[in-house]
């Protein structure tokens, strides 16, 4: 394909964008999501979820993926307790298809997968969670096929907080933060956590004996940051964060790696400029990743020991014009990689650099919306990737519209997947292409009385899809080989009942590789969750119920000649928190409230019924 200049791609790109009227909720939350920049919620075409602080603090969630799991289309399959291994699927789409952003600025991933580990994120950062569900390479290039997930670290209120959390399974959580503003125009923000417990043993059938031990997490997390805003027109920040987390697992073998050892350290910078109709934002930002792996009764610096070392840095600048009812918002990304991946006996080093040039746009005429973005990725490896979406909205009738969308999106092979990894025995494979979709989706939502509703329906087509493969010596390479097609029907609704709050979802996946039509592993057919909230005499309860269907363990391939059927299962979760003063409220939690046998990977049972007791004094 010929290459197109930044200039051409704008020539090329009709889009605008503006604050669309549709007003089908009455939320008038912020989100930037969607299309890297601020609109109300109820603009949103896509389906958008958004998880709060007090939404965590009120589920007691102790990991990212208990919060997770609970959003629509979510399906997560977990090897063991907390600090396991877990991967999440977004509406049948593999696990790597999904973008993972931290404050906007994607997550450094390490490993050669290209998944993103969640259990690995401390919850303990977490202030806002916004979710995205379908394509959005059109805005953030790379991984976002199957959704986005923006992980938002900094509190805009000025409260501070102390919270001491003890456990099943000899948890203990210890976190803190301090939030003073300094004036009217500067907050400063400093927060620190400790997270631990001993965890159970995650392969209890294994003949192993090295195996037949708890397998445990600890964590500690530190951030600090300065916001200032200098005048009307300008404001800026300046902030770090640095996590150390340490993951017991099962090797099989004696003298075998069998801890893991993760130090991320990330500084960002950024200043904005708005004034009028012109807004204006550059952000820079520098993530360190460390990922060792070792035999835990030898110690970190013995032979034996592994390390994937990257360092990646972002460049971003985005800038919007209103005119009129409409504004005009584009901006570019610089993300440079570094890698570095070694043991005893071999080291490879990688480097990529991504230029990316997008165009974002939203309009209302009357009663209908119309959206649409485009982008093109320059990428040093595997060269130019142009990726599109467009949607459109009609309010045919007060509080209810239908929106019809197609997309296109692309997810990067790995460094080391292109150039393999000499410790693992992989080859290079510089010719492997970029995994391709192409997405629809038809919805129709409204408001039906008290019930806040949308239905939605969608098909991904997937080519080009990354497998492995090795011969009888074990040496293996990746290529593109498979393509997949993915249908789905999806409801949520929300509405009250006097002191009661109920969110529902619905899900039907059928997702399926196009060579033989085997069913893709790890997803359930039918979903069903089911959460209850309510306040009485100062008591706040929150229920929830999730239900997920039959699933497969594994798809066939040169190790497997027949799929493992999983068994479907549900899980009943309790918590309740209680004011005692203003300052001081005592929380507690009931996971799996019928102690529920099931696993997600075959022979890596989970944790069973757990308690969780904690309090938290806010000042």
């Amino acid at each position: 394909m010929m290459k197109k200049t930044p200039l051409a791609l704008a020539v090329m790109a009709i889009s605008l964008w503006a604050q669309s009227a549709i007003a089908v909720k009455n939320d008038d939350a912020l989100v930037v999501t969607a299309n890297r920049t601020q609109q109300p919620v109820s603009s949103v075409l896509a389906p958008i979820d958004i998880i709060t602080r007090d939404d965590i603090d009120r589920w007691q969630a102790k990991t990212l993926t208990d919060a997770l799991r609970r959003l629509p289309g979510v399906d997560v399959s977990q090897s063991g307790g907390m600090g396991q291994l877990n991967t999440l699927y977004v509406r049948g789409t593999e696990a790597r298809h999904t973008l993972v952003l931290i404050d906007g600025i994607p997550l450094a991933k390490p490993g050669i997968t290209g998944i993103a580990d969640y259990n690995q994120i401390p919850l303990s950062l977490v202030q806002r969670i916004e979710f995205i569900r379908g394509a959005r390479s059109a805005v953030y290039g790379a991984d976002a096929i199957g959704g986005v997930i923006n992980i938002i670290t900094q509190a805009e209120q000025p409260v501070s907080q102390l919270q001491v959390g003890v456990g099943s399974n000899h948890y203990q959580q210890y976190d803190g933060a301090l939030r003073q503003a300094l004036g009217k125009d500067t907050l400063v923000t400093v927060a620190g956590g400790f997270q631990d417990t001993k965890g159970f043993n995650v392969q209890p059938q294994s003949t192993y004996a090295v195996d037949n031990d708890r397998d445990g997490f600890r964590n500690k997390t530190f951030w600090a940051g300065i916001d200032h805003r200098f005048n009307e027109a300008i404001s800026g920040f300046v902030r770090g964060y640095g996590y150390d987390n340490k993951s017991m697992y099962d090797a099989g073998y004696p003298n075998v790696v069998d801890l893991q050892q993760i130090y991320n350290h990330t500084w960002e910078s950024g200043l904005a400029f708005n004034q009028g109709n012109y807004a204006s934002q550059l952000t820079l930002s520098l993530q360190k990743y460390k990922d060792y792996n070792y035999v835990s009764t030898q110690g970190r610096y013995h032979s034996g020991t592994t390390l994937d070392d990257m360092e990646q840095r972002n460049l971003q600048w985005s800038n919007s014009y209103r005119i009129g009812q409409g504004m005009i918002s584009a901006g570019i990304d610089r993300q440079e990689q570094r890698l570095v991946s070694r043991d005893d006996y071999a080291s490879d080093r990688y480097k990529r650099t991504n230029t990316g040039y997008y165009l974002t746009g939203q309009q209302l005429f009357n009663d209908v919306t119309l959206e649409a973005a485009l982008r093109g990725d320059d990428n040093n490896q595997f060269g130019w990737n142009t990726t599109w979406q467009a949607a459109a909205a009609w309010e045919f009738i007060p509080n209810y519209h239908a929106t019809l969308s197609y997309a296109t999106a692309f997810e990067a092979p790995t460094l080391g997947q292109m150039y393999g990894q000499q410790r693992l025995y992989i080859t290079a494979s510089p010719d492997l292409d970029a995994e391709k979709s192409k997405q629809w989706e038809i919805g129709l939502e409204g408001l039906t009385g008290p019930v806040d509703w949308r239905l939605s329906a969608y098909q991904n087509k997937i080519d080009n899809l990354i497998d492995y493969s090795a011969d009888d010596t074990g040496v293996g390479r990746y290529y593109n080989v498979q393509a997949a097609t993915i249908r789905g029907v999806e409801w949520t609704g929300s509405f009250d009942t006097g002191i009661f709050s109920h969110r529902i979802t619905f899900g039907y996946l059928d997702a399926r590789r196009d060579s033989d039509n085997e069913v893709l592993a790890r997803r359930s057919k039918q979903q069903f969750k089911y959460q209850l909230d309510w306040t009485m005499f100062g008591l706040d309860m929150d229920v929830a119920w999730q239900y997920y269907g039959k699933s497969y363990n594994n798809n066939t391939n040169q190790y497997a000649s027949e799929q493992r059927r999983m068994p479907s299962y549900s899980l009943v979760d309790l918590s309740a928190s209680y004011p005692l003063t203003s300052h001081l409220t005592v929380r507690g939690r009931i996971a799996n409230l019928f102690d529920k046998d099931y696993e997600t990977v075959y022979g890596y049972p989970t944790a069973g019924r757990e308690y969780y007791l904690s309090g938290i004094y806010s000042f």
